[in-house]
């Protein structure tokens, strides 16, 4: 299959190279002109690490150039940070064709962003959108042509735009993903299966007092202790009581099983958060006003499942507090940004008319 991966962080290099290595053509699309000659003059080949060694993993392209990067490409897979997808989204869409499918893995609904953007440039028809609940690599960069994958995904639940897409969309992923992708419904849904809102901003605020007094700080290891835990566990808890309250069934995929030994999988299945602390590679120095888990996961994210609540007539209490402090903690940091259903200029909508679209998309 041809696939295009945007982006040039983590998750873009463990896809690009992870896919390179299962025999797809994959081209690689990145902004930084530099980084791709760099890339380019160490042959489009970019080194991927995991528990069975060292491979050698070349790409088909490494380029600037959006076009010749998505061109013909059946699936394309952006697993930017939220706050980079309206710009990526802006520059993908003038080359969209009907039949592609754009999976963002995870997004905050940022499926509706790259919708909206190709509804702009006039093509949306034909073109499917999706996003699940978590990056489907634990994984970190080790250098310029390096990256180190700790875990892969067992259990993807994808929510696609429009609904009336999935089957197709599904298809497609599977592809790239198979037997880990399951449909979890629409895009919405998919937008709140989002792990990151939920296992972050109790790590980032909770441990805020660590974090800046270290030079480097693990918050996946010494930062997740039984009070925290404790904590996180309330906050999914509102997430799901406002997935239920919009009719979407189980599983709910409560991170409580991400730590737990027996029971239900995980989205990373059994035992991934002991290979996660145990491989060293999120210790790391944390600039709290400056880090996607605060930029992303907590202003984002929270102000996205807090507005999501208000339309299921839910109250989100830890939500609201931890976007509060989190808010106090980036006051002088420049542009505090939100990401509401008002923000999409959905905000005028009833639940029936919402879920309609959803299901329907634009048309």
């Amino acid at each position: 299959m041809r696939i295009a991966v945007l982006g040039g962080g983590n998750g873009s290099f463990a896809a690009a190279g992870d896919f390179a290595l299962a025999g797809h053509e994959v081209r690689l699309w990145r902004r930084d002109a530099g980084a791709i000659a760099d890339l380019v003059a160490n042959g489009s080949v970019i080194a991927v690490k995991d528990h069975a060694g060292r491979h050698e993993a070349r790409l088909a392209l490494a380029t600037v150039d959006m076009a010749a990067a998505v061109g013909g490409a059946e699936l394309i897979l952006c697993p930017a940070p939220a706050f980079a997808q309206a710009d990526i989204a802006a520059a993908l869409a003038p080359h969209l064709t009907a039949g592609q499918v754009v999976f963002l893995p995870p997004a905050t609904f940022g499926s509706m962003i790259f919708a909206q953007a190709a509804q702009k440039a006039g093509t949306a028809a034909g073109v499917a959108f999706a996003e699940t609940g978590t990056l489907p690599w634990l994984a970190r960069k080790h250098g310029p042509h390096e990256v180190a994958i700790t875990v892969r995904a067992k259990h993807l639940p994808v929510g696609t735009f429009p609904l009336s897409a999935g089957a197709r969309a599904l298809d497609v992923i599977g592809a790239a993903f198979p037997g880990v992708v399951t449909s979890c419904g629409d895009a919405l849904s998919g937008a709140l299966m989002n792990a990151g809102p939920i296992i972050h901003p109790p790590l980032i605020v909770m441990n805020a007092g660590p974090i800046e007094h270290f030079e480097r700080w693990d918050i996946h290891k010494e930062g997740t202790q039984a009070a925290i835990r404790r904590v996180t566990d309330r906050l999914d808890a509102e997430r799901m009581r406002v997935r239920e309250a919009l009719g979407y069934g189980a599983p709910h995929f409560p991170l409580a099983d991400h730590y737990a030994r027996e029971g239900a999988e995980w989205m990373y299945g059994r035992g991934s958060h002991d290979r996660l602390t145990d491989s060293g590679d999120w210790r790391e120095a944390l600039v709290l006003t400056e880090h996607r888990y605060m930029r992303e996961d907590l202003l984002l994210g929270l102000s996205f499942l807090v507005s999501v609540a208000e339309l299921a007539g839910i109250e989100t209490p830890l939500a609201r507090a931890f976007l509060a402090v989190g808010r106090a903690i980036c006051a002088d940091a420049g542009e505090i940004r939100s990401r509401t259903l008002a923000d999409f200029g959905l905000g005028g909508l009833d639940r029936a008319r919402l879920q309609r679209l959803l299901s329907e998309g634009f048309a």
